[in-house]
């Protein structure tokens, strides 16, 4: 499943102090997620199963669609910046993995 196309979306950075006092830099993709709901919740309609599978990071490793790199986009001081990998605040991540996992041990 591709994000909408038509859909524009700036995330912000969002700082969260982490137990060892390091602070970890988060993206909030709710408003993004909030879009893409539908289309997820469209695309199980007539299926009798749907299963997911939760692989240590396994996301990270799937490239965004150079398109829609765009929408996730968030600023930090230095700049403006894109994902170019799959980040894990995405609500269709875990269907995108399932999806890769479905067609390599297929």
């Amino acid at each position: 499943m591709r994000i909408l196309s038509f859909l524009s979306v700036n995330t912000n950075i969002v700082p969260v102090a982490k137990k060892n006092g390091k602070i970890r830099i988060c993206t909030d993709f709710r408003d993004l997620n909030e879009a893409i709901t539908d289309v997820m919740i469209d695309n199980t309609c007539g299926f009798e199963r749907m299963s997911f599978m939760d692989g240590f990071s396994g996301y990270n490793q799937i490239k965004m669609y150079p398109d829609d790199e765009k929408h996730t986009s968030f600023r930090t001081p230095l700049g403006v910046y894109c994902y170019t990998v799959m980040p894990f605040e995405l609500k269709n991540v875990g269907a995108t993995y399932q999806r890769a996992m479905n067609a390599i041990f297929h």
